[in-house]
């Protein structure tokens, strides 16, 4: 780990990761996660674990044309970081959006455990 992200907030965290997605980068995405970090859905469920699954998971949705994710609420508590989204996808069905509730926690500069909690898909 750099110094840098030693010093960086938890919030300063979370925000590079949503620009990096939002631009599609997946190495910067990526950096932003501890290499063992562990992504679920809020019961529990593994979604990925560790930067080879992550990668793989996130250059599935980077390839979608309209993927993009607009935050709509954010909530700070210490090392926990709490976003409110709205992701414009590209489903099987179509173009479409979703809610989500994504649960960040935070430690030494890098994500660690993050939980998510998806909404309804609607269809554009």
């Amino acid at each position: 780990m750099t110094n840098s992200k030693k010093q960086i907030t938890p919030e300063q965290l979370i925000q590079q990761q949503l620009d990096a997605y939002n631009s599609k980068d997946t190495s910067a995405w990526l950096a932003c996660y501890h290499p063992d970090a562990v992504q679920l859905d809020f019961h529990g469920l593994v979604l990925a674990r560790g930067h080879g699954e992550m990668q793989q998971r996130i250059s599935q949705r980077f390839a979608e044309a309209d993927l993009h994710a607009q935050l709509l609420n954010r909530i700070v508590m210490g090392e926990w970081v709490i976003d409110h989204e709205l992701i414009q996808r590209n489903f099987p069905e179509g173009r479409g959006q979703i809610e989500l509730l994504c649960s960040y926690q935070v430690k030494q500069g890098l994500i660690v455990k993050a939980l998510f909690q998806f909404g309804e898909k609607v269809l554009l």
